[in-house]
């Protein structure tokens, strides 16, 4: 490695996995496979053993505007070597293998690489050169295969492709983490129930419960609302600010 190289590899590249194309045979899909990781967050790429060298012009004019990935791009010799510093790696591959290792979709693995970095692990992906994939050699490095669910009839993906789909994977259960974290943020069913007789006892005053045969089903339909807002706490905590300052501003009428 060069000295960039090892300044890269020394970031690492925080919490996220590392995408690892063995042997790529044109720098257009190394460009592809850049533009892929980018659109869903991915920024670290290791080359091993690229046909054509690094760098390559055709990968740069590709990758369109991902350059960020390309930047970060570090070369080695060997599988081996590109994994040396990593407690975890995936292997993707579609052909059968005489090998005795767990079996993964890409949704389990990036489930996995997820948990695997939260607790401080490194995770890396491999990926295959585009003619043939990865050979027994490469893949024997690795703890687990990714096999995707494609038509039998027609199982072949593109290097591209196959990152885009590892790196969608990522992202979505990134996303899907933000609105788990988001939802452990929501206000108690005791802070709603609480918020609801605030309202009900400021809406009495006002007569807003009119006429009484009504009343009930119109509380009814209030507390129905509130349980339906995503609300937290510092909502909460608003909307009975501003019903105190409602009965503030009708003394001050007065």
């Amino acid at each position: 490695m060069s000295g960039t190289d090892h300044d890269a590899q020394a970031e690492w590249g925080g919490p996220q996995p590392v995408m690892v194309l063995v042997s790529p045979q044109m720098g257009e899909n190394i460009g592809s496979a850049a533009r892929g990781m980018l659109n869903f967050g991915l920024e670290w790429m290791r080359l091993v053993d690229p046909r054509d060298g690094w760098p390559n012009a055709a990968a740069t004019a590709t990758a369109s505007g991902a350059a960020k990935v390309l930047d970060h791009v570090t070369v080695y010799g060997t599988t081996a070597d590109a994994v040396g510093d990593v407690d975890y790696v995936f292997a993707t591959t579609a052909r059968g293998r005489d090998m005795t290792k767990p079996v993964v979709t890409p949704e389990e693995a990036m489930g996995q690489a997820r948990a695997m970095i939260a607790a401080g692990k490194n995770v890396a992906v491999l990926f295959g050169p585009e003619r043939a994939g990865l050979e027994n050699s490469d893949v024997a490095q690795a703890n687990a295969i990714i096999s995707v669910p494609v038509n039998p009839g027609f199982a072949s993906l593109n290097l591209a492709q196959c990152v885009l789909l590892t790196a969608y994977e990522w992202r979505r259960q990134s996303d899907e983490a933000e609105i788990a974290r988001d939802q452990a943020e929501a206000a108690s069913q005791l802070e709603i129930q609480k918020l609801y007789e605030h309202f009900v006892s400021r809406l009495d005053v006002a007569g807003f419960f009119f006429p009484e045969t009504k009343a009930d089903s119109m509380k009814l339909h209030l507390r129905n609302m509130l349980s339906r807002m995503p609300l937290t706490p510092q909502d909460v905590q608003i909307f009975h600010g501003m019903l105190r300052q409602f009965v503030r501003w009708k003394e001050r009428d007065d």
